[in-house]
């Protein structure tokens, strides 16, 4: 792969802060409620929904100008879980939930998202190492 650009970020763990090298991002980390933790902070879970979120919707745009199909009104939600998996560690499942305006519903919209989920790099990059569901709205 020849990167295009390279996103470069530093935290000290789950109680402490993320910061990327440009500035943009500089936020504290906290364990969630949830798990035990204060919650005064975001965690590694939130930043990974907002980042594959916001890269299923750019590449459902990309499928989209590629096919003439119109997307502007469609919204992803990304839902990220952390829990224990079978060897004893931790593991991560994501249920993506697309909002399709009414042009898009059934069968197209199926199809749209399937080559989207093929497209889009996060998909790509877990593809096969978490549980993925894909709920159409």
């Amino acid at each position: 792969m020849d990167a295009l650009y390279t996103a470069v970020a530093t935290a000290n763990g789950r109680e402490g802060r993320a910061v990327s090298s440009d500035g943009q991002i500089d936020l504290p980390l906290a364990f969630p409620a949830a798990l035990g933790g204060n919650g005064q902070g975001t965690n590694p879970e939130q930043l990974f929904a907002a980042g594959y979120a916001a890269c299923f919707a750019s590449a459902m745009g990309a499928i989209g100008r590629q096919e003439k199909i119109d997307v502007k009104d469609a919204s992803v939600t990304a839902e990220v879980s952390i829990g224990k998996d079978t060897d004893g560690g931790f593991g991560l499942s994501v249920i993506m939930r697309v909002e399709l305006p009414d042009h898009l519903q059934g069968e197209a919209g199926r199809v749209l998202l399937e080559k989207t989920h093929a497209y889009c790099p996060y998909s790509k990059a877990t593809r096969g190492n978490l549980p993925f569901e894909l709920v159409i709205e």
